[in-house]
């Protein structure tokens, strides 16, 4: 019997940590299925998930458990149930002069929308000519079959103009 479990860590930045983390997920007769890293502020952190077998869970928590030795901090957390693919998938596309706020806004009309967060990326980049911090963010949420897209996009267009920012809002059906 299988089972799926989601794997984060954290740890400061260097080679091998993801080697190191496939290691004992093989070693377990486990499969890395999805996953999501990245480099954020020195450090190296990220999730994934893993198939393996029931018997061998245990052991991985243990092994994984074990990496504190190393610096790296792991922890586990059983799988949930996938959410449901229904509905369109709209994805929004900002920049804009950094500022605080930004965030919380667009994920505060998103859900106010009904919209379910899939995934966020951001960054700040300097512009080109000016050097001025730029906020960048790609952010991918489902929307239920009921979204009123006027309504999300007139609160979307209220944002980007409180704020500076350029929003697009693409939809993939």
């Amino acid at each position: 019997m299988q089972k799926a479990i989601v794997v984060s860590f954290i740890a400061d930045d260097r080679p091998g940590i993801v080697e190191r983390l496939a290691a004992l997920v093989a070693e377990h007769g486990g499969n890395w299925e999805d996953a999501s890293l990245s480099q954020l502020g020195g450090k190296f952190a990220g999730l994934a998930l893993v198939n393996l077998p029931t018997a061998a869970e245990t052991a991985l928590r243990e092994a994984l458990a074990g990496l504190a030795a190393e610096a790296i901090d792991c922890s586990v957390t059983e799988a949930g149930e996938t959410a449901s693919e229904e509905g369109a998938v709209l994805t929004l596309a900002l920049v804009g002069p950094d500022r605080p706020g930004i965030i919380h806004e667009v994920t505060r009309a998103l859900h106010g929308a009904g919209l379910n967060l899939r995934s966020l990326e951001s960054t700040v980049r300097s512009a080109p000519m000016s050097a001025e911090p730029l906020f960048h963010a790609t952010l991918e949420a489902q929307a239920a079959s009921s979204v009123d897209r006027v309504t999300l996009e007139s609160e979307l267009d209220r944002i980007a103009d409180a704020m500076s920012l350029e929003i697009d809002l693409l939809q993939e059906d």
